[in-house]
This record gives C-alpha cells, sequence and structure tokens, in this order.
C-alpha cells in the first residue's frame, strides 16, 4: 500500500496563510482632504458665532448692528445724581432756530427728550429753516466714540450755518444718566436727544447702523442719509456741501 506523501515546514499552506487585504487608497489626495476638512470647521464657525435677528423693530442695541457690542440696560438714578451728571457733561441746550416750521419736515410733531434739561422738544420746530445734520449714534457704540469729537470740532467750524444735533438711539435712551457720563467721558457737549420710542429713528428713516448721519435741507426734507463713521471734519464739510449745497 502506498504511502501518501505530508508536506510540512514553513512552506506547507495553511487556513490562515491568504496574504493580508490591501487596503484601499483614498480617491482624494491628502491636500483635498485637509481642505475639506478646515472647510467645514469653518462654516461651523461662521454658523456659530453669526448674529440672531430678534425681528424685533426696537433691537437697536443688538448684536446685529455694526458696533457688535450689547446696549446697556436702562437704569434709574436719584434726581440728585443725574442733576449732577447734568452738570459735569454740561451738554448743550437743544436747538431753536426761532425760524418757520415747513409742513413737508420730517420731523414736524416729533417729540423727545432733550437730554440737557430732561424736556420735551420739538425737533421739528428747533430746527426748522437751516440745514441740519443729525448723527444717530448710542454709547455701546465703539465707532461712535471716535466719531463725535469730530462732530463737534465740526459743529464748532459750521458755526450757525448747520445746525448739528445728535440723537441717542432707542435702546439705552431710557438711561440719561450713562448717556451724560459717556459725552462727559469723551468731552464731547453737541446738543442730543434721547429717542426713547423710537419715533425719531421712524420719522428720519435711519437705517440700524450706528453711527449713521441724516443730512436735512433748511424745509425739512432728507438731503442723504449716511450709514457711515467719519473720520474728519473736512470729509462731513464736504458730506454737507454736497448734499444742501451750504459750504462750511
Amino acid at each position: 500500500m502506498g504511502t501518501s506523501a505530508t508536506t510540512s515546514g514553513p512552506d506547507a499552506p495553511t487556513p490562515h496563510d491568504d496574504p493580508p487585504p490591501q487596503r484601499r487608497g483614498s480617491r482624494f489626495p491628502s491636500s483635498l482632504r485637509w481642505t475639506l476638512v478646515f472647510f467645514v470647521v469653518m462654516v461651523a464657525l461662521i454658523v456659530a458665532i453669526w448674529p440672531r435677528d430678534s425681528g424685533s423693530s426696537n433691537n437697536l442695541g443688538s448684536p446685529t448692528d455694526n458696533s457688535g457690542v450689547a446696549a446697556v440696560p436702562d437704569a434709574k438714578v436719584d434726581d440728585a445724581t443725574l442733576a449732577k451728571a447734568r452738570a459735569d457733561a454740561a451738554v448743550e441746550p437743544c436747538p431753536n432756530n426761532g425760524l418757520p416750521e415747513s409742513s413737508g419736515a420730517v420731523l414736524a410733531g416729533v417729540v423727545a427728550p432733550c437730554l440737557a434739561t430732561g424736556s420735551a422738544y420739538n425737533l421739528g420746530a428747533g430746527t426748522a429753516g437751516k440745514p441740519v445734520l443729525i448723527n444717530m449714534w448710542a454709547v455701546w457704540c465703539l465707532p461712535c466714540r471716535r466719531e463725535l469729537p469730530v462732530l463737534a470740532e465740526y459743529a464748532r467750524r459750521a458755526g450757525d450755518r448747520v445746525t448739528v444735533l445728535t440723537v441717542h438711539a432707542e435702546q439705552g435712551a431710557g438711561n440719561p444718566f450713562a448717556v451724560l457720563t459717556f459725552l462727559r467721558e469723551v468731552g464731547v457737549h453737541l446738543p442730543t436727544v434721547l429717542d426713547v420710542d423710537g419715533k425719531v429713528a421712524a420719522a428720519l428713516r435711519a437705517p440700524r447702523v450706528f453711527p449713521s448721519t441724516i443730512l436735512l435741507r433748511p424745509d425739512g426734507t432728507i438731503a442723504t442719509t449716511l450709514p457711515k463713521e467719519f473720520g474728519s471734519v473736512d470729509e462731513v464739510a464736504d458730506a454737507v456741501r454736497d448734499a444742501t449745497g451750504v459750504a462750511t
């Protein structure tokens, strides 16, 4: 009877000797994969920090404004503290040109508190008859802190040829103490109105961008709206001349 040969040793095949499966290469180069990862991370970051608008027209102090800074909350102080803040800030009285008010003026009949006194101020009547520069700003607006001294210098240069009036945004306007403290710190004494109910901004159709400047003709109609920060007095003077024809 023949013997059957048996193979032994390292060359003997076994059920587990199949070669290991080869790893399939990626369809995308390594550099492209990292580019895609970077893109996904950046999209996620943008979504995370993108400002959410509440949809309320009164939310002027939200991070949706170009300031990116939250508004100060409304606060009350006692009368003596507020009176001292007014004295320290030395804000100029709101203007009263003493000229007839045009029926077509956008600010006709619009009333808001004057910061210098706290009294109701009729913007249409007070600014009638002359070109008006109205600056919309807020204490929580960092560009406004830089621009207000420029506007104060322009007001000195323009004299009585142009009325300069600043309007604090609705959100934060209920805290006159904070507004007065801010103006004292920056050394600006321009006449200021507190837009506590948003009616000034609504009448001017002011954009929700701070700072913004609205230039009015002597008849009270809007000549132009400039949602920007002025960096120099000459820049302001050029804008006033272009919009109203008045050289300052």
